[in-house]
């Protein structure tokens, strides 16, 4: 889950960063207008969280801008008022939820959880694969309801292939989907995180397909399939 976060004030940006970082989430932070319109014109996030009183373009230009282009994106609105008349503008340009400033951690990581929930097509935290339940508030997996111990790169990307059962992802979306700006993750680095998910998740039944030259695709093995599975070596290994 890629998120980002568009708020002038640098200290509350760098708080809402982290604790979004806590949880698991992939997070940038641009503080002015001009900046978020071009980078959510040319980069892919899963949540936009957007303050109204920005420099260059405000939050309310931001979002009719993206709302223009029918980028559906979910937007959680950061506001230091609390109008009725704002809030029905807001919706009305496109805002999915909003909270008024200042703002407690916990009511803010719940909103985001619901509007990732609400993004997967399922109001349910729960995402149930085969004998393999992910919870995405607690961040936890567990394989036949017994405990399933990842790290937190490997629970990222496992929640990318179960957003995305059945469809093919290549190297470099993975790449985007899991790093914030800055961080190094290369092609490479990522064959090794989905070696290692595969090898934790053999107990469970769920297998992640290599289609050669295109990238990866989350599937169940096929029961009438009984050829003897090929033998992948381990590629060169790299700290977490």
């Amino acid at each position: 889950m890629r998120i980002l976060i568009v708020e002038d004030d640098h200290a509350l940006a760098d708080a809402l960063t982290q604790s979004l970082r806590q949880l698991g989430y992939a997070t940038d932070a641009v503080n002015n207008g001009m900046t978020a319109d071009t980078v959510l014109r040319t980069q892919h996030f899963d949540l936009l969280i957007l303050d109204l009183g920005l420099p260059g373009l405000s939050g309310v230009e931001v979002l009719q801008n993206l709302r223009a282009h029918n980028n559906t994106l979910p937007v959680l609105i950061l506001t230091a008022s609390d109008s009725v008349e704002q809030r029905v503008r807001l919706l009305d340009a496109g805002a999915d939820d909003f909270m008024s400033k200042p703002c407690s951690s916990r009511e803010f990581e719940a909103r985001v959880r619901a509007l990732i929930r609400r993004t997967s097509g399922t109001g349910n935290p729960l995402l149930r694969y085969d004998t393999l339940t992910f919870d995405q508030v607690g961040r936890t997996v567990t394989v036949n309801n017994q405990p399933l111990p990842l790290s937190a790169r490997e629970i990222s990307l496992l929640e990318i292939f179960l957003m995305r059962v059945g469809q093919i992802i290549n190297k470099h979306q993975i790449v985007d989907f899991l790093c914030q700006w800055g961080e190094e993750v290369t092609v490479n680095a990522v064959e090794v995180y989905v070696y290692r998910l595969r090898k934790k998740l053999e107990s469970s039944g769920v297998h992640i397909a290599t289609v050669r030259g295109l990238g990866y695709c989350l599937q169940k093995p096929d029961p009438q399939n009984h050829a003897s599975p090929q033998h992948v070596p381990p590629p060169n290994d790299i700290h977490q």
